[in-house]
């Protein structure tokens, strides 16, 4: 190996001088730097953030970090052409707190302002050109370019956690708050369970409140049959929860029960479970529609009566099942049908002669789920009433509807059950 130790290699004005072959590597010592070679157009990064305003020099890439405050990052003064400094949001904290370019005296993109940047992740390249368009930016792009997972952050509720994903549970009135919407590398979507109060009962049995729920493919629970795979989009914004009463029992022999009220979440309502019928003697009342529909009743008389209607108003998969019809009742009976519940319609009630004293039906099912870690039944249908002796059915007869878990029966005495909303997603 061969030494060539000189001051300055010159050559003649106007010709070429060649360091190297083809082939060759051309290499700077440790420690020497150049001048007038120019750039490749990349910088070299300074990895320590800037947390305070500086001045950029050309040739140097930097972090900075506004999660304190905004900063100014003021260009080189007296430019040259194809100077080039490059800049990264650091904490992801540009929408919040700005980054402010200074031009220093040069055009930013021909005009006479500074540059703000104000957009979450962005990172960018300036180059200088010329007097006329000044310093001109070349790249630029934000965090959303790259597949970084990004998950669901919310608060609201009664919140728990199984493995990866987080459960929020309201038994009453709320907001689900999101803070971070996600995206579809980590997660975007929630899955839910809104379920309506159950239905008071009268003679015949209320219902079930509406029971809808979501499960998206492949997430680890076991859902109901009713479920749908078609998970809720979010936003961050606040959703408010709404959770339904129990629809109250029937204390006028004259008058049926009341239906639950409606649970709601974004766009997915359920609808209440419908009221028993009741009446004195010489009626007939059908079950009134809802989530599920109510029993009907009859008593001393020799009409037939019908269930309410569930999946009412109809969504599909549907939220319930209708509630049982009723024979006619000989002289001095009364019978009564059980309310509809998410797993079935409820019972046909016969007629309460002597030969038949209890002629109430049962209630509907509910159907179970583990949307909250372990298998729940929600959502039954009460039991209906039936008497062998003349008069009016007791107050306390017809069982209300289910609507939270109630340990898969109808809720026990009159009035139908609270409901309930559960949300679940994948957080980590």
């Amino acid at each position: 190996m061969s030494k060539i130790e000189v001051n300055q290699i010159s050559s003649q004005c106007g010709s070429t001088l060649t360091i190297g072959q083809s082939g060759d590597t051309v290499t700077l010592a440790s420690g020497a730097t150049q001048t007038g070679f120019g750039r490749t157009g990349t910088v070299d990064w300074d990895t320590t953030a800037k947390t305070t305003g500086f001045t950029a020099v050309s040739g140097t890439g930097y972090f900075i970090n506004t999660s304190s405050g905004a900063i100014t990052m003021t260009l080189p003064s007296s430019p040259s052409s194809g100077d080039i400094v490059s800049f990264k949001d650091y904490a992801n904290t540009f929408d919040t707190n700005n980054l402010t370019i200074a031009r220093n005296g040069s055009p930013i993109g021909g005009g006479s302002t500074d540059a703000t940047i104000s957009v979450e992740g962005q990172s960018g390249t300036l180059i200088y050109v010329d007097g006329t368009k000044g310093w001109l930016i070349v790249n630029a792009a934000t965090d959303a370019d790259l597949p970084a997972p990004a998950f669901v952050t919310a608060t609201g509720g009664t919140v728990s956690c199984c493995g990866d994903y987080k459960i929020h549970t309201f038994t009453g009135p709320g907001t689900f708050t999101v803070t971070c919407a996600g995206n579809t590398a980590g997660s975007n979507t929630v899955d839910y369970l809104v379920i309506a109060g159950g239905g008071g009962g009268a003679g015949g049995g209320g219902a079930g409140g509406g029971f809808r729920e979501s499960k998206a493919t492949g997430a680890p629970w076991t859902a109901s049959p009713l479920a749908t795979c078609t998970s809720l989009p979010v936003t961050a914004t606040g959703y408010p929860i709404t959770v339904g009463g129990g629809g109250a029992l029937n204390v006028n022999t004259s008058n049926p029960g009341t239906n639950g009220s409606p649970s709601i979440f974004s766009t997915i309502t359920s609808a209440g479970g419908g009221y028993g019928g009741g009446g004195g003697p010489g009626t007939t009342r059908p079950g009134n529609p809802g989530g599920s529909g109510g029993g009907a009743w009859s008593y001393n008389n020799p009409t037939s009566g019908t269930g309410g209607t569930g999946n009412t108003p109809p969504v599909a998969p549907p939220q319930g099942n209708n509630g049982g019809p009723i024979y006619a009742t000989p002289c001095g009976a009364g019978a009564a049908a059980g309310g509809g519940g998410a797993g079935g319609v409820g019972v046909i009630g016969g007629g309460g002669d002597t030969g038949n004293p209890t002629g109430g039906g049962a209630g509907g099912p509910g159907v179970s789920t583990s949307i909250s870690t372990s298998p729940v039944t929600y959502a039954s249908g009460g039991k209906g009433y039936a008497s062998a002796a003349p008069g009016p059915e007791p107050a306390n007869s017809g069982n209300g509807g289910g609507g939270g878990p109630v340990g898969g029966a109808g809720v026990s005495g009159n009035n139908g059950g609270s409901g309930i909303v559960i949300i679940r997603y994948k957080y980590q």
